[in-house]
């Protein structure tokens, strides 16, 4: 792979541009205390993420309940509660990992069209890219509720490389997991992975994909070597 291969990138947020897993902690927490049960711990939250908030909550109330699952008046209400926690302290307990933004500045000066893909509501996605200076790199934006399915789905990257006007063979998917990778390799994408994401606590060198990094910072060398 090369950089002139590519016109477009499509870029994962949650464990690949953003470590948003005390934000996610906060919340859910938050959630938690109003609904009268116990809390969670980041190390379980760290294997949960990724597939959503929707399955996120679902995880998390099976987790603290022993295993049983929510039925649909606690998830209604705990889903309530945690947009409303989540909005309110989105991005106070995340951090932009490192290389990220050199690595967005290497894929637009290489002329790529940008989005961010992620499974997370749009409404969430937006405000955190803002609050940490990266939303002016990407030319669309799309959560998990900006179509009819989710990664792993292909869909979504279907979808993102029709508004990107790039044809799938020649945009880059960058994420963190094997969500990101299923659905890019469904979608007809080369994917690169980075290691340092969540990947639902499975070694990430493990899943199927055309490249790994340590730092988005690498991708122009990794891409060009």
């Amino acid at each position: 792979m090369h950089l002139s291969n590519f016109d477009a990138a499509i870029i994962d947020l949650d464990g690949t541009m953003v470590d948003t897993l005390g934000d996610f902690v906060v919340a859910l927490n938050c959630m938690l205390d109003g609904l009268e049960l116990r809390q969670v711990a980041a190390e379980a939250v760290a294997t949960m993420v990724g597939k959503g908030s929707e399955h996120l909550i679902h995880s998390v109330l099976r987790h603290v309940r022993d295993g049983r699952a929510a039925d649909n008046a606690l998830f209604d209400e705990a889903w309530r509660r945690y947009q409303h926690h989540y909005l309110a302290i989105n991005g106070r307990h995340s951090d932009v990992y490192p290389g990220v933004v050199e690595g967005l500045t290497v894929l637009r000066a290489h002329g790529l069209r940008l989005a961010c893909l992620t499974n997370k509501p749009t409404a969430f996605a937006r405000p955190l890219l803002a609050a940490k200076g990266l939303d002016g790199y990407f030319d669309v934006v799309f959560g998990g509720d900006a179509f009819e399915r989710k990664k792993p789905d292909p869909l979504p990257l279907v979808k993102t490389c029709e508004a990107l006007a790039s044809a799938p063979e020649r945009t880059l998917m960058v994420g963190d997991s094997s969500n990101d990778a299923r659905a890019a390799r469904a979608a007809g994408c080369p994917v690169v992975l980075v290691s340092y994401g969540y990947n639902h606590g499975e070694p990430v060198r493990g899943v199927d994909a055309d490249g790994f990094v340590d730092s988005l910072a690498e991708l122009g060398r990794v891409l060009d070597s």
